[in-house]
């Protein structure tokens, strides 16, 4: 992993595409700004891994360019779940949920990825209020859709066709 300032990383991409990215959709440009200026901004090479079955859930990941592939750990064994792509968050449920990865996540390709950590989610509540809500607002609703579409799959399976 190669960290990277926020300078460099809106050289690479505008503000503007940022702000359509589902994690930080209706933020402002402020609050964007913040995340990044204050954040961990990492750059990882295809393969490389972001973290692993175990590791602490102290942060969540927003993907601002490539793909994160995810991997499930179940009873000793690992399957791939799905990439996460542009503006999409990984890892905010261990974060909230504060409990250990259950999987591992990679790089599916060359990926930059915004660490945001649990002080830097308490530090934007205090700072930007407003934009706090709105952030999590929009982590709620992405992870209501998961759920939604987890329980699309098991009525699938158990309903006979």
């Amino acid at each position: 992993m190669t960290p990277l300032t926020a300078q460099a990383l809106l050289e690479l991409i505008p503000l503007d595409r940022l702000k359509e990215a589902s994690t930080f959709g209706a933020l402002s440009g402020s609050a964007i700004e913040y995340l990044l200026h204050k954040g961990s901004l990492l750059k990882l090479s295809k393969g490389e891994a972001l973290y692993q079955y175990g590791d602490p859930g102290g942060c969540f990941y927003v993907v601002l360019d490539g793909a994160l592939a995810f991997y499930k750990h179940h009873e000793g064994k690992m399957l791939y779940i799905r990439d996460f792509c542009f503006g999409e968050e990984l890892g905010f449920m261990a974060m909230v949920a504060l409990h250990h990865r259950v999987g591992s996540a990679e790089a599916a390709e060359d990926t930059i990825v915004l660490e945001v950590s649990c002080g830097l989610f308490h530090d934007l509540h205090d700072t930007m209020p407003a934009d706090f809500g709105v952030l999590l607002l929009n982590l709620s609703r992405e992870m209501a859709r998961v759920v939604r579409e987890l329980e699309n799959r098991i009525v699938k399976l158990e309903l006979p066709e």
